[in-house]
Order: C-alpha cells, then structure tokens, then sequence
C-alpha cells in the first residue's frame, strides 16, 4: 500500500512538473536587447534633397504685347508664375505638330505669354508638377510653355508645351476663367517687366535680348571645402573596401572597379565606374529622373542648381549653378557644373566641383550698372566673324572667378553671355566700357 501510494505521488509530481515546464515554454519571452539603431551606417547626406519644382525650372517668362516684348529672369517672379500654372487642370491634351507652318508666330504672337525653360523637360517627369485631368497623356518633351491670353474661346483656353528645336507642339486646354484670371494678375501688368528686343536670327528663331541697363549684385564668399569622406561613402558600393592614396594636388579614393578624384587646386570631384554598361537605350524621362534621384541620394545639391540639359545619344544630364536672384553662373573650369554620364544600371561618371558657396561676404558686395543688351548685340554685330545663324541666346549672368589669395574667395561678377555655334561664350565689360559701381 505504501508503495503504490509513493508512486502514485511521484507521478503527481512529474505531472505537475510537466505542466509547469509546458507553461514557461509558452509564456517565455526572451529578453533580447533593442538594436541601436546608431550602430548602422547612417545615410550619408551633404545637404537637404530637393524637390523636383526645385530642380527644373523656367528661366525666362517673355510678355508678348501689342508688338512689344517684356520678360523677366527674376526667381520669384518665375515662382509665381509656375506656381500659378501649377493650380491649373490641363485637359485634351493631343499633338499638333502638324497643324503648325509657322512655329515663330505661335510661341512670340501678341496675346502670348512664354514660358522658356533651358533644357528640354520630359511631360512624364513634369506632370508631377502640373495637373491633368487624363491619367494617359502623350509622351513629349518640351522647352515652353505658350499661354494663348488674347482670343480666348468661349469654351475654353488653350495651352501649348513646345519643343522649338524638334518643332513639336503638343496643344491642351484648360477653362477660361483660369485665362481671365491670368490676364488679370500677370499679362495686364506686363509692362512693370524689363523690355526686350527681337534679333531675328533665322527665319525660323528670334532672339530675345534685355534692352536697357540692368543693376545686378557683385558678391564674394568664402567658400567651403566639402567632405571627401563623405562622398566615398555615397558614392562606393562598398566603403570599407575603398584605399585612399595621395596624389600631386589631391587625393584619389579607389575599389576593384572604380575611382575618385579630388583635385584640390581646381577643387573639382571626379568619380568614374568604368565597369558600367554603356550600350543602352534610354528616354529622357528615365534618364533626368535617375539623375536627380542620384544626387538627392547624398544630398548633393550643395548650392542652388538646377536642369540645364540632357544628352539621350551620350546619356548625360547637366545641372548648373544660378545666383539666388535667378542669374546663371559660368566658369570655364566646370566649377559651376554637375554632370553625370549614365550606364545601363550605374553610373559612369560623375563630374562636379567639392566646394559650395556657404558664406557670402556682405561687407564685400556690390551694386553695379550692366551695360545694355543692345550694346552688346552691336558689339557682336560689329566682329567680322559674327554670324547672326549661329546665334541662339543671349542672357545675364555671372561669371565666377576664384581668388588667388589663401582663402581663395570666390567672386561672382556680372556679365553678357551668349550661345553661339553651341558654345558659350563672354563679353568682356571692358569690351563694352566696364562696370558702373554703385554706392552700395
């Protein structure tokens, strides 16, 4: 009896036993340290990415008024306009190419107002910008944005994206109270703009000049050097594997396949990826996209960039540098440039100065006098070699030159540039009397 109450017990007690580990088995939770988050590589960012309005955006907006022309380069007046556009619901959207004999009149007729971007802007990429009632639009690329003000239809108003070297015009509408709106706050208030003149350089292209003087800044600043370190971290697949070795005026950063250049006394950043694909097909939607995308990845827009140009056949975009006030800037050293070169899947290469323009010298700017438009086109006129075809832009600008002192400050002054034959070129101030500083 005793023995069969002992076992009877000891079963009791492995039963408990049992239940007690099958409890702790499904209530256990294991105290696992949370991860901090600080031991992981951080995103590596040089500035604050941009937004696409940011990136592309006009630089000119011409009035076309009773066989008169006002235009503006002015940032904000250029915000306004953009921002005013991009309220509006665009519909019908359809290619009139065709339809089009006289592509001049269309863009530069009276009652027009056009809106001149510096490069050729994907609609795909742009409608994210603009408004459209159709989900499915036609995919173009354009230049222009034409604003038919005068002869508004009862039914509607009309809106034309234009592509003025590949003659395309892709017509849409929008509802005329929007015309009536604008007529209203910016095409009836042309006058307060600058004034330009026509040079009918072909049958087929007008240049549009600034007529009179223009007062425009002159500033200096101290530039800031950028982190090459930063940039091997965002530009290399695998950072911990990058050498960097000394070279004469620099430093070079390279992998198995690629290499990075930092030349100190141009103070441009050269990141090549030979290994890329380059025999590709691309559209120029894909094409700006993965660019801007590339360089908001690191925050690379260190100063106020922005589009300029894409090349399909070469795959390479072009992002340049402009003034605060709207101004394009030029070095003839590639310091107010960032191009990118583009394989199948990575990037080929990568061109760009390793200084921003961080801290402006307000002690040293200056307000200075602008010879007139017009005296720069006679000064042009007047070279035996001009010819008035090869001309295709005329525009303010600043021209930057680096100090040759220890600080090595940076200078932006004003200047004529002009497009000619596909280069840039400059107009000396001494060609055309010099500058007239201001008391400021």
């Amino acid at each position: 009896m005793k023995y069969e109450t002992s076992k009877s017990l000891i079963l009791i007690v492995l039963v408990l036993f049992s239940l007690v580990l099958t409890w702790n088995l499904w209530t256990y939770q294991p105290n696992y340290n949370t991860l901090d988050s600080r031991n992981y590589v951080a995103e590596v960012t040089l500035s604050e990415k941009q937004e696409l309005d940011e990136i592309i955006r006009p630089d000119l907006a011409l009035f076309h008024l009773e066989n008169k022309h006002y235009g503006t380069t002015n940032a904000t007046d250029l915000d306004l306009l953009i921002k005013e556009i991009s309220r509006w619901s665009f519909y019908d959207v359809k290619n009139y190419s065709n339809d089009f004999q006289d592509l001049k009149s269309l863009m530069h007729g009276n009652g027009n107002v056009e809106i001149v971007f510096p490069g050729e802007v994907p609609i795909d990429l742009y409608r994210n910008i603009l408004k459209f009632e159709d989900k499915n639009i036609p995919s173009f690329n354009f230049d222009r944005i034409i604003i038919k003000v005068e002869g508004l239809k009862e039914d509607s108003g009309t809106v034309y994206f234009v592509s003025a070297d590949k003659k395309q015009v892709y017509m849409s509408h929008v509802t005329p109270s929007i015309i009536i709106e604008f007529n209203k706050n910016f095409f009836m208030n042309a006058e307060k703009y600058p004034a330009y003149f026509a040079v009918e350089a072909t049958e087929k292209r007008t240049v549009f000049i600034p007529e009179g003087e223009m007062e425009m800044m002159e500033y200096k600043y101290l530039p800031f050097v950028l982190n090459s370190e930063a940039f091997k971290d965002a530009l290399f697949s695998n950072p911990s594997f990058v050498q960097k070795s000394p070279i004469p005026h620099g430093e070079e950063f390279t992998d198995v396949s690629s290499k990075m250049t930092v030349n100190d006394d141009s103070n441009m950043l050269v990141y090549v990826n030979p290994t890329a694909e380059e025999k590709y097909t691309v559209n120029s939607n894909d094409l700006l996209k993965r660019s801007i995308d590339y360089i908001n990845e690191h925050g690379g827009w260190t100063d106020p960039y922005r589009y300029v140009s894409n090349d399909e056949i070469n795959h390479s975009v072009t992002f340049q540098l402009y003034s605060s006030d709207g101004f394009p800037v030029f070095n003839d050293k590639g310091l107010t440039e960032i191009k990118e070169v583009w394989g199948q899947d990575e990037i080929i290469k990568y061109i760009r100065p390793n200084i921003s323009l961080e801290l402006p010298l307000t002690t040293e700017t200056k307000k200075v006098t602008v010879p007139s438009g017009r005296e720069v086109f006679n000064y042009l006129e007047s070279k035996k070699s001009f010819r008035k075809d090869l001309l295709r832009q005329v525009v303010l600008g600043y021209r930057m030159e680096r100090g040759t002192d220890e600080n090595k400050l940076i200078l932006l002054e004003p200047a004529w540039f002009y497009l000619y034959d596909q280069r840039w070129g400059q107009i000396s101030m001494d060609d055309l009397g010099g500058l007239m500083h201001g008391l400021e």
